[in-house]
Parts: C-alpha cells; sequence; structure tokens
C-alpha cells in the first residue's frame, strides 16, 4: 500500500518540525538539495546560515573529510544552540568522495563536550546526532 507520500521525508527522519529554528553549516555545492529542500519545507522557511544570532533548535553541519577540524566545527556550532538543541553531522557515505569515519565524529563529539545519540541513512549522506549532556548547567 505504498503512495508518493511514503518517499523518504528527510525532515521527520532529522525530527525537525514546523516552527524550529534550523541552522545550515558547511554547505557546498556536492550537498543534497532534497534534503535542503524536505527540511525548508518543514520548518516553512530558509535555514539560517552561519551569521545568524538567533538561538537554534537544529544545526545541520554538512562535513566531508579535509573539511579541517570537527571539534572546533562543533564547538562553533554549539555557541547559538538552546539547551535541548540538536547538531546533525551529515557526511558523505562509505565510497563516496569526502567520506568520514564513524569513529572520527565518536572521537570528536565528547571533546567537544556533546554526545552521539543515533545515525539515521539519508540518500547518499549519514546523519549522525549528537545533543549537549542534560546534566549540563544551562546557559542562561
Amino acid at each position: 500500500m505504498a503512495s508518493a507520500s511514503d518517499q523518504t521525508n528527510y525532515a521527520q527522519k532529522l525530527g525537525i518540525s514546523n516552527g524550529m529554528v534550523v541552522q545550515e553549516l558547511g554547505w557546498d555545492e556536492d550537498v543534497d538539495d532534497e534534503l535542503r529542500a524536505d527540511v525548508e519545507d518543514a520548518i516553512g522557511e530558509e535555514m539560517l546560515d552561519e551569521d545568524s544570532d538567533e538561538v537554534i533548535d537544529v544545526v545541520v553541519l554538512w562535513w566531508r573529510d579535509g573539511d579541517g577540524d570537527l571539534v572546533d566545527a562543533l564547538m562553533d556550532a554549539i555557541g547559538p544552540l538552546a539547551d535541548d538543541g540538536i547538531i546533525w553531522v551529515l557526511t558523505p557515505k562509505t565510497g563516496h568522495d569526502g567520506h568520514v569515519a564513524p569513529s572520527e565524529i565518536a572521537e570528536s563529539a565528547p571533546t567537544a563536550g556533546l554526545t552521539q545519540t543515533s545515525a539515521v541513512n539519508l540518500g547518499s549522506w549519514i546523519g549522525s546526532r549528537l545533543v549537549q549532556p542534560k546534566s549540563r548547567v544551562p546557559k542562561r
């Protein structure tokens, strides 16, 4: 009983819904435009870029091998993140240009003060869900 509405909805897989403030970091020509469109359709507006000064619910961080230091990028992403915010690190799947070993994310997350909770398949990308530990002292 499959229908057109059964096709992959990346925003649902990422837990992104209407009204959330989503920031996109690491955009380049190779990003998945369908994934970006799903997220923007779900939130009802465009994703914010790195110059935003709003409190962020979800960060979508496109990350490839050779993009630099992942710990530094995660530390930058945490700054405007809400206390219960999520960072999705999106990396190319194995066999694609720019593939990042899962161990790099697993090692970088705790160094940046984050915990990896899950991973999802997003077409030719893999999403790793990172959150701030619940015991963390609130920023406010």
